[in-house]
């Protein structure tokens, strides 16, 4: 689409502006559109005339908005935005490449519903771009997500069949309060009436989903991110103590929320978690940490610390025959 789009352009623009708000005021509509309010006005009339069904409100909370039944046109897409779409979902799910993946074929369906002169560069970026798989990858399955959104969106409790990494199933009775998806895993942040608890799990474990009927109230302008980060940091088997003589300020840049909650202690502060699992703390967390530290607790932890630097002294001592004495 041109820099400057005409009058048909911003037209369908409106259109779908409308499409996705259900309420539009003529102002709203002029700053998405980037014209003024009177030449707003002029786009809806244009859509009107066209045939197609928009309803005005007076009031408060009045608007424009499409009446009911209308049939809308095909979604256009520019080359950038087609483009982008293709980049994300190679990103974030390298198999799209592949033709069995289901967000694949969807996507193929996608680009060969493009047209030519939209089309041809997303079906090149989708032919030659090369996607390395993530090892670590977790999809979950869309039918349990699909339920886990309604719920959310309807304010239902639900009963989760779950199975841990261990291997452990239960049952468990929650009130889903968000989705979030973090380093391309699904969480499944909620309030879980079996711990009386804030809970996290992972959404690729939850094997099915069931409503029980009744409602909840969410918390009150919570951030889900900012929850999920915070409670991946607690409640963990193995407790976790780090003492830092930095104080918070230079330290805090380096800690990420999973690693626990970062707190004042003289003029340093102290790290304060847990870990299910001590040896990745210690490799791939602390070890990042261009700080001096002492690890006071656990001791899980402070084992795993003491078995990397271990290997790391092994790694640069010379033992080599007749090399004499070994050197650090």
């Amino acid at each position: 689409m041109p820099h400057d789009p005409g009058p048909t352009a911003r037209a369908l623009r409106a259109l779908e502006i409308l499409r996705t708000r259900p309420t539009t005021t003529a102002d709203e509509l002029a700053v998405r559109l980037g014209v003024t309010e009177r030449a707003a006005r002029r786009y809806v009339g244009i859509l009107k005339e066209a045939g197609i069904p928009v309803e005005s409100a007076r009031g408060p909370h009045g608007g424009y908005r499409l009446g009911r039944g209308t049939r809308l046109p095909p979604v256009h897409f520019t080359q950038a935005e087609a483009l982008g779409l293709v980049m994300a979902a190679l990103g974030g799910r390298p198999a799209v490449a592949g033709a069995d993946d289901l967000v694949g074929t969807a996507l193929g369906k996608v680009v060969k519903a493009l047209p030519e002169s939209v089309g041809r560069q997303a079906a090149l970026l989708r032919e030659y771009a090369a996607a390395a798989p993530d090892p670590y990858a977790a999809h979950p399955d869309p039918a349990v997500t699909s339920a886990l959104v309604d719920a959310v969106a309807h304010r239902r409790r639900v009963l989760l069949a779950y199975r841990s990494e261990a291997g452990n199933a239960w049952e468990e009775e929650a009130d889903p309060w968000s989705l979030v998806v973090r380093h391309g895993r699904w969480y499944l942040l909620c309030h879980s009436h079996r711990a009386d608890a804030v809970r996290t799990y992972r959404v690729d474990r939850i094997g099915e989903v069931r409503s029980t009927g009744h409602g909840f109230h969410p918390p009150v302008d919570f951030d889900p991110v900012a929850v999920l980060e915070e409670n991946l940091g607690t409640g963990w088997q193995f407790d976790t103590r780090v003492v830092f003589d930095a104080p918070p300020a230079e330290v805090a840049p380096w800690i990420r929320p999973p690693m626990g909650r970062l707190e004042p202690l003289g003029d340093g502060c102290v790290l304060v978690g847990s870990t299910r699992n001590p040896d990745m703390y210690a490799q791939e967390w602390l070890a990042r940490v261009p700080l001096a530290f002492r690890i006071e607790g656990g001791a899980e932890l402070r084992a795993a610390a003491a078995a990397l630097a271990q290997r790391f002294t092994a790694a640069v001592t010379d033992q080599r025959p007749g090399s004499g004495a070994p050197t650090g």
